[in-house]
């Protein structure tokens, strides 16, 4: 395959689609959110996390058991989490469980391991 194979070589423009996707572009605070959204996930010891947590609501210890990480690493990686919005907790006695914090998250982790284990 040619490099130029994927260059577009017209010089039409489709305004009825331009403007269509205008007038569905997010602003600019919705980039960036979504942008730093992706960042956070982006790390690798906190996609185990996820991981972990999609499967299982699990206090620090047991994540940190499951991933063989001091509770000192997963903590400070729960806080970003929890402060993004990715994650949230719940105290039962002195025991706080952590869990993904919605529904939209699951499925947002759930598509990106599907689309990568469809690319195998």
């Amino acid at each position: 395959m040619s490099r130029n194979e994927f260059i577009c070589d017209c010089n039409i423009i489709h305004q009825d689609i331009v403007d269509d996707t205008m007038n569905k572009m997010p602003d600019a605070d919705t980039f960036n959110k979504l942008a730093e959204f992706f960042k956070i996930i982006g790390d690798s010891t906190r996609t185990k996390i996820l991981f972990a947590l999609d499967q299982n609501e699990m206090c620090v210890c047991d994540i940190a058991n499951v991933l063989g990480m001091s509770k000192s690493s997963i903590s400070h990686q729960l806080g970003t989490l929890r402060r993004s919005g990715i994650v949230k907790c719940r105290r039962e006695g002195k025991e706080v469980y952590y869990m993904l914090d919605d529904d939209h998250i699951k499925r947002v982790f759930e598509v990106g391991i599907e689309h990568i284990e469809h690319r195998k």
